[in-house]
């Protein structure tokens, strides 16, 4: 990673820093680590959370010190160039520290001219990118990274999977949202006409799955900045939609081919 520059294009910064993030909170967990509990068990923290937001918001004040930088444990970097980097160097928590589902270290680039972002899962070397509009699936290990190739387009897709009922979709509610009509309706006025549904507990994890063509759909509400911006990035990139739909008294986030974002739309809607 030292051999980054602020010459480096954003692609492979934002490749390497995710990488980097994500292989030393691995290495951190396969040493050992105690969590504790942020909004409710399931919501948890590490120190590799923290260890890996830091090294990443150190690089980025020496590889782009005049941008603006956002992190889910506390970072917060006024900038002063109009770009702003949000990260998340260990997303889905519960799953990283328990063993239970996939993780990732993801981050976006907010810039005048659009969104550039990395996925890295660990678990299975991929490696998602962004920049320029062009989206690329490659992979990364401890001996380096290759960005790989651009992904199919999502709008270029043979016809046939423009029904939600043909289609897996990824989503997540959690229990504590049951209880509250105005939101479990809309939800499952929409889980309803799935093929099928998947909860994975990383949305970034997911949201690359969108955009490579392994999954259909996704939405969750009340989503944060760090858990939404990389993926919606990818998917937009691989030439699939993205929305914000309020329903229920909260913002639900959409991704998927656009017809398939459109039917969501109105399920969630017509579900209050």
């Amino acid at each position: 990673m030292n051999a980054l520059s602020q010459e480096t294009p954003d692609r492979l910064v934002a490749g390497s820093l995710a990488v980097s993030a994500g292989l030393m909170a691995a290495r951190m967990r396969r040493e050992g680590l105690t969590a504790r509990s942020k909004a409710n068990v399931a919501d948890v923290v590490t120190a590799a959370d923290s260890a890996a937001e830091e090294l990443v918001r150190s690089e980025l004040a020496r590889l782009r010190p005049r941008d603006a930088v956002l992190g889910e444990e506390g970072t917060l970097v006024e900038g002063r160039s109009g770009r702003r980097w949000v990260i998340d160097p260990v997303d889905g928590t519960y799953n990283f520290f328990s063993g239970a589902g996939p993780w990732c270290s993801a981050l976006a680039l907010e810039t005048p001219g659009g969104l550039a972002a990395a996925v890295f899962i660990p678990d299975s070397g991929e490696l998602f990118t962004v920049a320029d509009g062009v989206a690329m699936r490659g992979s990364a290990d401890d001996d380096g990274l290759d960005l790989g190739a651009e992904l199919e387009r999502l709008d270029a897709v043979e016809a046939g999977r423009d029904s939600l009922g043909l289609v897996s979709g990824m989503t997540y509610l959690h229990p504590s949202f049951m209880a509250r009509d105005e939101i479990r309706r809309p939800w499952e006025a929409a889980v309803r006409e799935l093929a099928t549904v998947r909860m994975l507990g990383s949305g970034s994890v997911e949201l690359s799955m969108v955009a490579d063509g392994r999954a259909g759909v996704w939405f969750q509400h009340s989503v944060k900045e760090w858990d939404w911006l990389p993926g919606k990035a990818l998917v937009e990139a691989a030439g699939g939609a993205t929305a914000r739909v309020e329903a229920g008294g909260v913002v639900w986030s959409l991704a998927g081919r656009a017809p398939l974002v459109e039917e969501l739309t109105g399920l969630l809607a017509g579900g209050e």
